[in-house]
């Protein structure tokens, strides 16, 4: 899950502070009193949190200051009636936070510097949803800003040996070009099916007739499913400019990305198919060009025209079953 950045504004004069959280990401600023926010808003294109603005500081955000037992008490039950809680403390720690994040998902963390952000983000893996960080230190809100754009969604990537490669002919496939530069290693995860996906690297790699594009993964056929935020799927088909998708490395941790474009073209295509060790099978249909290449368990790329019966790449795999890209259980066979 995407986690947000709060910062809280308490003097609307103070730019440095709204320009910086506003060049970090912030999802919102947080503005106490009333009449400020149409002021900040003229600064950039920004949603904020206040008596007057475009969300009610006490309506649909609600901070609960926790002294004691009944406010914790108090957060759960606003909580339980779906009620977005940011929860102060007066000597910062985690364990109010812990307690509150059995109790529901929309629990923000008030902290005072990117250290607590960091840590409020991972509190019993899952960690907050968001932070709202109060500071003047333009390097902290920065440094925060870093940690949640970077916060992990990290999956369990295994090996698989490649069975077969077999040329099929023209099909629509999709070419995602994102907001991002991506490094060696990193790719996103793509396949005929959602219990079994490909770690298709980006083209990071130049030859003599192609530049690198590190920006782009040419992920596949228009069927084909991709990882997004939230532990969800998107057919390729549905990927538009604007959206998010995530990028995972060889290690299998991963970093939400903004599609920059997403081109359909018609291309000559290959069914790849691979099994892991424990017997699921992983199949996909990507591009027939050199420039398309799988992940090897070290990283490296391999292209798809040199792949050969043995091969190891990385692979992801999960139980099948996807409703309207939401994973559920259910009997289902996917060939």
């Amino acid at each position: 899950m995407k986690k947000e950045l709060i910062v809280v504004v308490n003097d609307p004069k103070d730019k440095k502070v709204i320009t910086s959280a506003i060049e970090s990401g912030v999802s919102a600023l947080l503005i106490p009193e009333k009449g400020i926010s149409e002021k900040v808003k003229k600064l950039a294109r920004v949603k904020t949190i206040a008596p007057d603005g475009d969300f009610k500081l006490g309506e649909d955000y609600i901070v609960v200051e926790i002294k004691g037992k009944e406010d914790e008490e108090r957060a759960a039950k606003l909580l339980k009636r779906g009620k977005k809680v940011i929860v102060k403390t007066t000597d910062w720690t985690i364990i109010p936070l812990e307690n509150l994040l059995a109790q529901g998902d929309e629990v923000y963390a008030w902290v005072r510097n990117a250290q607590e952000a960091k840590t409020a983000i991972t509190i019993l893996e899952k960690g907050v949803k968001g932070v709202v960080l109060e500071t003047k230190d333009v390097n902290q809100i920065k440094e925060a800003g870093s940690a949640i754009a970077e916060g992990r969604e990290t999956v369990k990537l295994e090996t698989a040996r490649i069975k077969r490669v077999k040329p099929i002919g023209m099909c629509d496939r999709v070419c995602i070009d994102t907001c991002s530069n991506l490094k060696r290693g990193e790719g996103a995860l793509v396949g005929n099916s959602s219990a079994g996906m490909f770690l298709v690297h980006a083209e990071t790699e130049s030859n003599p007739y192609v530049a690198a594009r590190p920006f782009r993964v040419n992920a596949g056929a228009v069927h084909m499913y991709v990882k997004v935020p939230g532990g969800k799927t998107k057919y390729l088909s549905e990927i538009e400019s604007g959206d998010e998708i995530v990028i995972y490395n060889y290690k299998g941790e991963g970093k939400v990305v903004y599609v920059g474009r997403a081109k359909v073209e018609r291309r000559p295509m290959l069914l790849i198919e691979a099994e892991t060790k424990e017997g699921k099978k992983v199949s996909g249909i990507l591009q027939n060009a050199e420039t398309i290449r799988l992940t090897r368990p070290d990283g490296t790329p391999i292209s798809v025209v040199e792949l050969k019966e043995g091969d190891e790449v990385l692979v992801y795999t999960e139980e099948p079953g996807r409703h309207f890209g939401m994973k559920v259980k259910e009997s289902i066979v996917e060939k």
